[in-house]
């Protein structure tokens, strides 16, 4: 910011929260948090972050460092005073930082924030964090909070305040240092927290990882200054893993993910050889707000021997693993590397490579070992994963492996591709899936009759992203698969108890012998009426229980995925269907008896509806629906 720009800024700016960060401070205030000493851990995480960027921004701009070149956390408790102050010379901010981060929720997301909060503790613990908003834990312990910053590389400073009660003041502020310096005004009732032991004890137990020192400025017994640091200062990742607890992961896992919950799978290992890095990373329990983010940006931090590159280097995990936290730290990437240079190195790609393998593999191994764990973390990222199955094409056998399903016959248990195929019916050869929005709703569908009469499975696909993964990838072990909802499906081949008898008995066969001209004639009158609007009308072996079911031709769209390209207006028509009768059912055989009677060209189009509203679809003319209904329902009274 210029000097005209300064003077142009008003002395004092009273400027009003974001209407999320004050629904946020009003919960805050209400003690979100069961630990209210987890503000330092934020503060002292933000602080570490600053001086992360200012380290790696000095590798080309050196004159940022300004004869500071010792990152350094400070804490100032001041019992007397009643504050604490936590002070870093890292990267600061200006006075549109100081709006931007601290009067909004800065990242994106914020109104799916929001519409997220309940005002339960527990259930919005973890939302703090994902959001990128621990900032305003501090105003758990405090009546009002100061901020004195200064960029790098900027002449001003500025002083932030508020008292978290929906209005802050930004003004610029002489004798700032490069930085930034948080003073906490504490409350009555929080007055401990000015206390250097209780300090000291919150740093060690929450902060001990943190690369950058924390030092603890405070008086000794005759009222000299001392400073201690009271966190070991290494790099946590390049410990012995021996040295290393849980605990230890746990809340480095917090610190570098900002979370609250507890890491559900922690991967840590070291690659020596040609290439050379080491990787920490760790899969949350629950699913980070910008899961589905349109950008599918990766949230793993890049270090280079030890210096922070990026949070979001491109090109080091794919897409569909970006639920991942953690961190890489290369020995032979360039310290200077840009982020287009990142995007063209062979190096980075084969650590890309080396991360995905190792990450697929350990999924692998917790689902094997805990198949119940694996279904938690399942239902958090599964929609996510099956990204994977039509953009690498690479790891897709290892991406098969890890899938799992709903099915008609698995019950609220997940079933894997290897189970699936296991439980085939003799004569199967297809792997058949039913897709919708709803796993109760599909499970009702007529397409399911004629497969659970035979005992035969089939997978039930809820997520949008399956109807593209399944149209790419075509097969899964080598068997391929196939929507229960289109024409063709040949359910006489499939024995349900391994015999040679297609599911019908003799009489059955008889029946449908001696009715069959009828049925053909029905069917001609059918067309005859519908014309148009469908593009055949088949008997149907796949209905046990309805009269009629709508298919889709082999070269159309899936009936799902046709509705939902039409609904994010793909599509401008959509394709006729087929009309499958059941030759079997009572309506079907009473209207083959009176395929003469004029009432026929109102029942053809009563069944057509029929199968539409089964389909969930909207009846193209209510009007005329409920006409030939109340005339149909008039006759059956008389």
């Amino acid at each position: 910011m210029s000097d005209a720009d300064t003077a142009a800024q008003p002395q004092t700016e009273t400027l009003a929260f974001q209407a999320e960060v004050s629904r946020l401070l009003e919960i805050v205030a209400k003690s979100l948090y069961s630990q209210k000493e987890v503000f330092l851990r934020e503060l002292i995480s933000n602080a570490s972050d600053a001086c992360d960027k200012l380290r790696y921004r000095a590798l080309t701009e050196p004159g940022l460092l300004d004869g500071d070149a010792a990152f350094r956390i400070t804490v100032t408790p001041d019992t007397a005073g009643r504050t604490l102050t936590i002070a870093d010379n890292g990267i600061g901010m200006n006075r549109d930082d100081l709006v931007h981060l601290l009067g909004t929720i800065a990242k994106s997301g914020t109104l799916d924030f929001a519409s997220r909060l309940t005002g339960d503790a527990k259930k919005d613990i973890a939302l703090v964090g994902q959001f990128g908003v621990g900032f305003y834990s501090v105003f758990m312990v405090a009546d009002r909070v100061d901020v004195r910053t200064r960029k790098a590389g900027e002449e001003h400073g500025w002083h932030w305040s508020s008292d978290g009660k929906g209005t802050f003041t930004v003004e610029a502020a002489d004798g700032v240092g490069r930085g930034t310096e948080i003073t906490l005004h504490l409350s009555e009732a929080e007055k401990d927290f000015a206390e250097p032991t209780r300090v000291r004890n919150v740093v060690k137990t929450h902060s001990d990882h943190v690369a950058i020192p924390v030092v603890l400025l405070s008086k000794d017994a005759d009222g000299n200054p001392t400073d201690e640091t009271v966190n070991r200062a290494s790099a946590l990742w390049t410990r012995p893993k021996s040295e290393i607890t849980a605990e230890d992961y746990t809340e480095f896992y917090r610190h570098v993910s900002h979370g609250f919950d507890e890491p559900w799978l922690t991967v840590h290992y070291r690659v020596e050889g040609v290439l050379e890095y080491t990787g920490l990373l760790f899969v949350p329990s629950t699913a980070p707000f910008d899961l589905f983010h349109p950008d599918r940006k990766s949230h793993v931090k890049l270090y280079v021997r030890r210096v922070y590159v990026t949070d979001d280097a491109e090109g080091l995990l794919p897409p569909y693993l970006r639920f991942l936290r953690g961190l890489v730290d290369s020995e032979d990437l360039p310290l200077n590397i840009s982020r287009e240079m990142l995007q063209r190195d062979a190096r980075l790609a084969k650590i890309k490579q080396g991360l995905t393998k190792r990450i697929l593999s350990e999924l692998a191994k917790k689902a094997e070992a805990d198949e119940t764990a694996y279904a938690s973390f399942w239902s958090s990222f599964g929609a996510v994963l099956k990204e994977g199955l039509y953009e690498d094409m690479e790891h897709r056998d290892a991406l098969t492996k890890l899938l799992r399903f709903h099915t008609t016959t698995a019950g609220d248990e997940l079933a894997s591709v290897d189970a699936y195929v296991g439980r085939m019916k003799p004569g199967q050869e297809a792997v058949y899936y039913l897709s919708g929005e709803d796993r109760a709703t599909l499970a009702k569908s007529p397409h399911l009759e004629g497969f659970r009469a035979k005992g035969v499975e089939v997978l039930l696909l809820t997520d949008p992203v399956d109807e593209f993964w399944v149209g790419a990838v075509g097969t899964v072990m080598d068997r391929p698969l196939k929507s229960v909802t289109r024409a063709g499906t040949d359910l006489k081949s499939i024995h349900a108890d391994g015999s040679e008898t297609d599911g019908h008995d003799g009489g059955d066969e008889d029946e449908l012998a001696e009715s069959q001209p009828a049925v053909d004639a029905l069917i001609g009158r059918l067309k005859e009426t519908l014309g148009e609007a469908v593009k055949d009308v088949r008997l149907s072996d796949r209905l046990t229980e309805s009269p009629v079911v709508l298919v889709a031709d082999d070269g159309d769209l899936d009936l799902h995925l046709e509705r939902l390209l039409h609904k994010h207006q793909q599509i401008d028509k959509a394709a006729r269907r087929i009309l499958e009768i059941n030759p079997t059912h009572p309506l079907i055989t009473k209207l083959a008896g009176q395929v003469t009677d004029p009432l026929i060209e109102d029942m053809a189009w009563l069944l057509l509806d029929q199968a539409r509203i089964v389909e969930g679809d909207p009846v193209p003319d209510p009007a005329a629906f409920a006409r030939r209904l109340s005339t149909a329902l008039v006759r059956g009274l008389a």
